[in-house]
């Protein structure tokens, strides 16, 4: 079987969505239940008009990319830094786009800008993560 030697991308794009359903079970999994995430009534008294998702249920987007995606298989998570600029909401379609900044081939390491963006393109989630792929860097 040939095999051909995964290659780095310096880029990548991924649409995604959440209902409220995956909000539900993300507090029943992290115990955060606080009202702005699940209880449309309270949150209407909020700035926010709505629920709003939590934000490391909209920052696991990035793990799933990486683990699965871009770069993928083998993938190690290292570091991440995640700003939340603007609410996120069920029901709506996003874009995480990531971008790599630096690469070590002595650590198989990549540095990769990470940013989750709205239909308008405006940011709600800026950051920056440190990733681990020793099968990337075979060979280099």
């Amino acid at each position: 079987m040939n095999q051909s030697k995964p290659t780095i991308e310096f880029s990548y794009e991924h649409e995604f969505c959440f209902s409220q359903d995956s909000v539900k079970r993300f507090a029943e999994v992290t115990g955060d239940n606080n009202p702005i995430h699940l209880d449309k009534d309270y949150a209407a008294t909020t700035a926010f008009k709505k629920p709003i998702m939590h934000g490391f249920l909209s920052g696991s987007i990035f793990s799933k990319v990486f683990g699965t995606i871009y770069p993928g298989e083998g993938t190690i998570y290292l570091k991440q830094e995640m700003i939340f600029k603007r609410p996120m909401f069920v029901d709506v379609t996003y874009t995480a786009k990531f971008t790599v900044i630096s690469i070590d081939t002595t650590k198989s390491s990549m540095e990769i800008d990470c940013r989750v963006v709205d239909g308008d393109g405006k940011v709600c989630i800026e950051g920056k993560a440190v990733l681990m792929n020793k099968r990337i860097f075979e060979g280099i």
